[in-house]
């Protein structure tokens, strides 16, 4: 029988629960269960898609071409499996969903509420992903705070849930540390599990984030006001790095917990996890990396670069420390850092800051820096090429610039009839053909790659002859014979890609683009 749990959080947002969720799936796959991993966001948007980084921070991208939560991310770096559109929805994709029902006239005259006909299509969506999958356990974070009215339709609904379908209740909460008088505050719990508790769920186990490790006896007073066993009280205290999380729960059996609610399974192995956060452990040479880009104010906004580079350090045994430098500054007169040993220029939308990217690319080329470029990174490139390589000073995209003589990136030629945002770009993963004897054909070791995309502009391919006279290669074109990979002659490492590779990175499979890179420092 399929078993659920459902990840709840209290008292505030951006606790963990996607790492908690993950490190779950993580162990029970490691018991060998098939796992299915469903987040539900309370917000409105239909997707991700046309939210503000700032905001939300990252748009992940899934291989079918869905603009999802930056959990999702977190689901398939630690499960190491992809995930596809159905493990993310929002509010506003269910009411769409609802709304497009009752106008074909399915609901037969119903008036449309929200017990029963959202709950029902909320629960819907959980046995979909699990006959979808066909999976054992299905882990369903439920996004935001217990206590929100966002999230209310979604609890009422894993509330009726648990009457329909063997399943478990798991709670994240905060535990705050008063530094004036020197101890854990639980108040918060207890109020946060009470709320939880009015809408008819008792959470199974209790997950403490905290700044520091909880005491014991901080636990056995939650554990006797709430009347959870102290047992099924984890600490959840800020570690190195997320990826110690799993180790850290089995460490303070976990697995014992799960089993005594029938998550029962073979003996639990993650020797091929604890091989990965060993390296993350050791001591490794220190190379700097400089990220400029338009949104590193919020690093959850490149959250899956950065996992992507630190994947990559830990197979080949480079410690990268990520400088995060705003290209708005740049334009203002900021120097790059003469110790960078690399630099990255990712993806991101608009005008702002565009000019600091093309001044941080002529310093790579000249300086002979290892540069990476990353889905408007590559435009980049192109631009600070024709401008400065080439000579036509105006060249630019017609993203920035409609007026330019030289639209040396432009729309895709898809794109050129949409008249809508959202969900319109090119997304998801398509297939790449790589030229033979070129840099890519070396750092991926094969003819055809697969990789995600995420774009509405492209190289002009008008302008492709230009390119042969100037030393830049088109190493890689898509079955629509679109550029995908460009690289520069004389230089120890400079490329352009069109796509995402930070999204298929894995812990135990890192993306062989930042292999490369970081060899290259």
């Amino acid at each position: 029988m399929r078993k659920y749990i459902f990840i709840t959080g209290g008292v505030m947002s951006s606790l963990g629960k996607g790492i908690i969720a993950s490190s779950i799936g993580l162990i029970l796959k490691s018991m060998g269960k098939k796992v299915s991993m469903l987040k539900f966001d309370p917000y409105l948007n239909v997707d991700a898609g046309s939210m503000n980084p700032y905001q939300h921070g990252e748009v992940f991208v899934t291989a079918d071409g869905g603009e999802v939560d930056l959990d999702i991310g977190h689901y398939e770096r630690f499960l190491n499996k992809n995930m596809t559109r159905i493990n993310n929805v929002t509010s506003g994709n269910l009411y769409k969903s609802i709304i497009e029902k009752e106008r074909r006239g399915d609901f037969l005259g119903q008036t449309i509420q929200v017990i029963p006909h959202l709950t029902h299509e909320i629960k819907e969506r959980i046995r979909l992903v699990g006959e979808r999958e066909k999976s054992d356990v299905v882990i369903v974070e439920i996004g935001g705070t217990v206590g929100d009215i966002e999230s209310l339709p979604f609890l009422e609904a894993a509330f009726e849930f648990k009457g329909e379908e063997d399943s478990c209740f798991f709670h994240v909460t905060y535990v705050p540390y008063l530094e004036t008088t020197r101890e854990f505050k639980t108040k918060p719990t207890q109020h946060s599990v009470k709320e939880l508790r009015s809408i008819g769920i008792h959470p199974d186990v209790l997950f403490l984030r905290s700044k520091m490790k909880v005491g014991e006896e901080e636990k056995k007073k939650i554990s006797k006001y709430l009347g959870i066993p102290i047992k099924n009280i984890f600490g959840v205290e800020n570690l190195s790095s997320p990826y110690f999380v799993p180790e850290h729960l089995l460490n303070s059996g976990i697995n014992d917990t799960l089993r005594e609610l029938g998550f029962n399974g073979k003996r639990v192995d993650l020797s091929e996890w604890i091989k990965f956060t060993a390296s993350l452990k050791r001591g490794r040479e220190k190379k700097k990396v400089g990220i400029i880009g338009k949104y590193v104010t919020l690093k959850d906004s490149y959250i899956s670069l950065e996992e992507a580079i630190l994947h990559a350090g830990a197979k080949v045994g480079i410690d990268p420390e990520i400088e995060w430098i705003s290209s708005e500054e740049i334009e203002k007169g900021k120097e790059i850092p003469k110790d960078i040993h690399g630099i990255i220029i990712p993806g991101g939308f608009g005008k702002r800051g565009i000019e600091g990217m093309i001044m941080s690319v002529k310093y790579a080329r000249e300086n002979k820096i290892p540069l990476l470029g990353i889905c408007l990174g590559l435009q980049i490139i192109i631009i600070e090429f024709f401008r400065n390589r080439v000579g036509w000073k105006d060249a630019h995209s017609t993203e920035f610039d409609k007026d330019t003589s030289h639209p040396v990136i432009d729309l895709l030629s898809s794109q050129r009839e949409i008249e809508k945002l959202g969900g319109t770009m090119r997304l998801g993963e398509g297939e790449i053909i790589i030229e033979d004897g070129s840099l890519a054909e070396e750092i991926y070791k094969t003819k055809v790659i697969r990789e995600r995309h995420r774009h509405r502009y492209t190289f002009n391919l008008s302008y492709l002859n230009v390119l042969k006279d100037y030393e830049m290669d088109v190493s890689g074109r898509s079955r629509q014979g679109e550029v995908e990979i460009v690289e520069v002659k004389n230089h120890p490492f400079f490329i352009g890609v069109q796509f995402h590779p930070e999204f298929s990175s894995k812990p135990l499979n890192p993306n062989p683009l930042f292999v490369s890179f970081l060899k290259h420092l």
